[in-house]
């Protein structure tokens, strides 16, 4: 899929990670597609990013039938403590890593390689039986959400709304759904009301908002499509979330990249070489089932390129808007 403004929008509105944090470059390079591998690989972080690391996973063990890959849903911050202390090959991420995420790495002598691996579209949910609202505004999203919110039904937002309960559902602090929604909608990362059903998994979130009229809820794209059946989809400021919407950057602020953070010293395994190359060189339609978006296939270039060459750490920050991705992948 074509990117035009492409993942910026997401990051200014994610803002808060770092520069290049790395510890150097180091030469080197993945396994061949077709080499056969076994061992174990380990995955584990967000929900969101869950569907894409469990799909490319199956395809990579049907090629591989030695190997055992586990994926976990631990959440982003789970993900990168549990990365941090050495216990992972691989964290999938649903935003950039944080300072203190890279300062936990150091300390423990771990060096890592961001790569990006799609685009999602957060996106905001109500029950089907709803029929007053199909667009939503970021200041209402921010008037339910925010630190210290006195809503409690659907008319304190808006008077021609019922006199309901708001039911709400959403991601769980340890979740960077959580970090991403707060900071774009609260402009404040970790800044929210606390009275929700919060949840690091989004299949829970999907459940809570099909069972209750007046819910209202937001995870990945891909949970929505999954369940579209039993959920309602609304527009954000009047645009509705699609792959074109969320590509193009007009779906805006609730676009945002995917991520996989690899270990080094993992990579010294065949099977996590063999995987990481499968997953950039083999994967779009892979990807691409899974309801999530694509990158441009300069990106994935750029990114093994990035693999290869070993270079270490975090660059997506300090990146100017309109920048494309696998232009600050090269750098």
């Amino acid at each position: 899929m074509k990117i035009n403004k492409n993942w910026m929008l997401a990051a200014i509105a994610l803002g808060g990670v770092l520069g290049v944090l790395g510890c150097g470059s180091k030469e080197g390079g993945a396994s061949g597609p077709d080499a056969k591998v076994s061992g174990e690989i380990s995955i584990d972080g967000s929900s969101t990013v869950y569907p894409i690391s469990e799909a490319v996973a199956e395809e990579f063990r049907n090629a591989n039938q030695d190997v055992k890959v586990t994926v976990g849903t631990s959440g982003t911050g789970g993900g990168f403590k549990k990365f941090s202390n050495g216990e992972l090959d691989i964290a999938g991420a649903s935003r950039p890593i944080e300072e203190k995420e890279v300062a936990a790495c150091k300390e423990n002598g771990i060096e890592f390689i961001e790569i990006p691996v799609a685009f999602d579209g957060l996106s905001i949910i109500v029950n089907p039986k709803n029929d007053f609202l199909s667009d939503i505004s970021v200041a209402d999203l921010k008037k339910i959400w925010q630190e210290g919110s006195t809503v409690k039904t659907w008319k304190d937002v808006n008077p021609a709304w019922p006199a309901e309960p708001i039911k709400l559902y959403g991601a769980g602090t340890d979740s960077g759904t959580f970090d991403y929604f707060t900071k774009a909608v609260n402009g404040k990362e970790k800044s929210s009301r606390a009275d929700y059903q919060a949840s690091e998994d989004d299949n829970v979130l999907v459940q809570g908002v099909a069972g209750d009229q007046y819910s209202l809820g937001y995870f990945g794209y891909a949970y929505y499509l999954e369940n579209k059946d039993k959920l309602k989809l609304l527009k954000v400021n009047g645009v509705e979330p699609t792959p074109e919407s969320i590509s193009d950057g007009t779906y805006t602020p609730l676009s945002r990249p995917l991520f996989w953070y690899v270990n080094v010293k993992s990579l010294e395994k065949p099977q996590v070489a063999a995987l990481i190359n499968f997953l950039l060189t083999q994967s779009t339609e892979i990807i691409e089932s899974t309801g999530y978006i694509t990158l441009p296939a300069e990106a994935y270039t750029a990114a093994e390129g990035r693999v290869k060459e070993r270079k270490t750490g975090t660059v997506f920050h300090g990146a100017q808007p309109g920048m494309k991705i696998e232009d600050i992948l090269k750098s």
